[in-house]
């Protein structure tokens, strides 16, 4: 259903030329306010130096025998792939393979490249599907590229720009789902239909392996290479959160993998695990949302549910990930969102230890393994005030070595006198949200930002920045994290708690913290900035539109914003699962009560706003923002505009954009609270 009294659909044009116009125009204004300071060319060129620095950590993934890396830095924006020997990595200069230079290809063929991955093909690792993205979007083209020669492969696989799905099967073939004209793509615009693509075929005329209904999310396939255990599972995502899966058997059968359509699976060797995300009933034993369970394959698709549990949940206690080497599972647990990792062996019946844990509130990242080849794992620690260490190790049968630490990252602050801790809030419900806060103890309320996520079950963890720590925490100010309802920091239940009707909960906990902070004596309303991107740009609308009391001022980054409409603009449509469907009226009904674009008011006194996004974000729609500030200008209220022509989601392509939008993000929030 569209919005008949919407006066600014046009700004859904995403590079009409009036929709351009308006965003120049409001680029310039803002950016003659927020850039003309001393302080601003402090912020951008300090933030440059960071993300440009020679001593970062260059971390690295084994294919094969090799370590790859992909690098950025002040002489290559777009960036370089290249790859080095564990031998010439360990020695602190390694002599690094050049790959393929992403600026040079971008100033031969004249576009704006940015790199988007790739796929090397195993096990011989000699040919890589490379996903090159126009200024940082989704939608990617692919080329097929030669390890041995470094040249593209002219004749082999390539794909035009679309949000493809493509991996390899054999040396080959591929499975690929692309844009092929009507009916191939969902109206979430991703792949509906997947093929199996031989070499030299025209891809429309690969055989189809499997359809995903119009209304799906996506479909999907893949090819497990594991020796001795070749499989091809392909399926579909009815909706962001539930999957239907099928193992692919040679002649072309689909036998279904009857789990829970919520649940998480994975199949390794001879093993099913399936994480549950609601309760399941397994021969007549309750298994919690959130435990991880393990089957034999073979025996669950003959229908044995004889199932051991690996992970069981606490009311404190959830599962992060887990990662396989070769004879061990390695689980990434959060216990109150700090990271600790365990391991599992399965020849020892599942014997559990754990791995040396990462520092005191704060998190322990599994960054590589090499399931077909060894036990090797690589690891990264850090905290909010530690930077990162790199670690590489090897899991023994019985115990592991001490992993060996590869890099430190230098400080890119003085965290002297800062101090980590965290804190409860009670919501609305009594529930009990905790937070940390990351800055100097003092009896007198000081500058503080806020951030926070709250959906899709993602997990807001400590981590080392060396941006917020430089521009905001060496500067007197104080950070907070809030790990509201609706993220996954204790686990899935954490996450449905605040889904569709239940949305308000995140929006309640996230208020409660502000409150909170105040209570404590941390910060004024008048002294909190807060800030978000994405889904969390959607909350910072919500703070904006129904506790604008709480705060002194709000940037909104890539946000979601005008929920009447999102199901129709770019990939909205698969968030549906997350937020409900607009075009119902009993779900519009709770969707209304929160949805800022709609609950915009005149005559309400709102703290100043910065709001930024991207043209070349094809996966939340730019209109959202630009809709959010015309209508804010229409009634008067103060705001500041930002849209980089470039960048995608993620808002920048290169080092010199990221600093530039985080320079004006920390520009304002000390303009405004400071």
């Amino acid at each position: 259903m569209s919005s008949p009294d919407d006066p600014y659909l046009w700004l859904e044009d995403v590079t009409g030329d009036d929709a351009l116009a308006w965003v120049k125009e409001r680029n310039d204004e803002s950016l003659a306010v927020l850039t003309d300071s001393e302080r601003f060319a402090e912020l951008r060129d300090d933030l440059r130096a960071i993300l440009d620095a020679d001593d970062r950590i260059p971390y690295v993934r084994r294919r094969g025998e090799l370590l790859y890396n992909f690098w950025q830095d002040a002489g290559h924006p777009r960036g370089l792939w290249r790859r080095t020997t564990l031998e010439s990595y360990r020695t602190g200069e390694p002599d690094w393979e050049l790959l393929l230079d992403v600026d040079a290809l971008a100033a031969a063929e004249d576009e704006n490249w940015v790199w988007a991955g790739a796929g090397v093909r195993y096990p011989d690792y000699t040919r890589a599907l490379v996903q090159l993205s126009r200024g940082g979007a989704d939608a990617t083209v692919v080329r097929e590229f030669d390890l041995g020669t470094l040249e593209w492969i002219t004749d082999g696989f390539t794909l035009p720009e679309a949000k493809s799905r493509v991996g390899w099967i054999d040396d080959d073939t591929v499975f690929v789902g692309t844009d092929l004209g009507p009916g191939s793509l969902t109206t979430s615009g991703y792949p509906r239909v997947m093929r199996r693509w031989r070499r030299g075929q025209p891809v429309a005329e690969a055989e189809v392996v499997f359809e995903a209904a119009e209304t799906d999310v996506s479909a999907f396939a893949g090819h497990d290479h594991t020796p001795g255990y070749e499989r091809d599972f392909v399926g579909r995502s009815p909706d962001f959160h539930t999957t239907e899966e099928f193992l692919l058997r040679p002649d072309g059968t689909q036998v279904l993998i009857d789990v829970p359509p919520d649940a998480d699976t994975d199949v390794e060797r001879e093993w099913l695990l399936v994480r549950t995300r609601s309760p399941w009933s397994v021969e007549g034993t309750e298994h919690p949302a959130g435990a991880l369970l393990c089957f034999d394959f073979e025996a669950y698709l003959a229908g044995d549910r004889t199932a051991r549990v690996l992970f069981e949940p606490t009311p404190s206690r959830s599962l992060s990930s887990h990662a396989w080497t070769q004879n061990h599972l390695v689980l990434s647990v959060l216990t109150d969102v700090v990271t600790r990792l365990e391991v599992l062996t399965p020849s020892r019946d599942w014997a559990r230890r754990e791995l040396p844990a990462g520092p005191d509130l704060g998190s322990v990242d599994l960054v590589g393994v090499d399931p077909d080849r060894s036990d090797e794992y690589f690891l990264d620690t850090d905290g909010y005030t530690q930077p990162s260490t790199f670690l590489r190790g090897e899991l023994g049968l019985d115990s592991d070595p001490d992993p060996e630490v590869l890099r430190t990252a230098p400080a890119r602050f003085d965290a002297t006198g800062l101090e980590v801790r965290q804190f409860f809030a009670t919501s609305d419900d009594g529930t009990r949200i905790p937070y940390f806060v990351v800055g100097r103890v003092s009896d007198t309320p000081g500058p503080t930002l806020m951030t926070g996520y709250g959906g899709f079950e993602i997990a807001l963890t400590p981590g080392y920045s060396g941006l917020i720590g430089r521009a905001w925490l060496a500067r007197g100010g104080t950070y907070v994290v809030a790990n509201i309802r609706g993220g996954g920091e204790y686990g899935p239940t954490w996450h449905t708690a605040a889904l569709g009707e239940h949305r308000h909960r995140a929006y309640e906990d996230f208020a409660a913290v502000a409150r909170d902070l105040a209570d404590r004596g941390i910060t004024t309303a008048q002294q909190l900035a807060i800030h978000g991107g994405s889904n969390g740009g959607l909350l910072m609308g919500v703070m904006l539109t129904r506790y604008p009391e709480l705060f002194g001022a709000i940037v909104v980054m890539v946000p979601l914003f005008d929920m009447r409409r999102f199901h129709l603009l770019l990939a909205g449509a698969s968030w549906m699962a997350e937020y409900g469907d607009p075009d119902v009226p009993e779900e519009w009904e709770w969707i209304s009560q929160y949805s800022p674009y709609q609950n915009l008011r005149a005559d309400e006194a709102y703290p100043p706003v910065l709001v930024t996004t991207s043209t070349r974000d094809d996966r939340v729609h730019p209109a959202h923002a630009r809709k959010a500030v015309a209508r804010l200008r229409e009634q008067g209220h103060q705001v500041e505009y930002y849209e980089n022509i470039e960048g995608g989601h993620g808002g920048a392509a290169d080092n010199a954009q990221r600093a530039f939008q985080w320079a004006l993000v920390f520009e304002f929030c000390w303009r405004q609270v400071g």
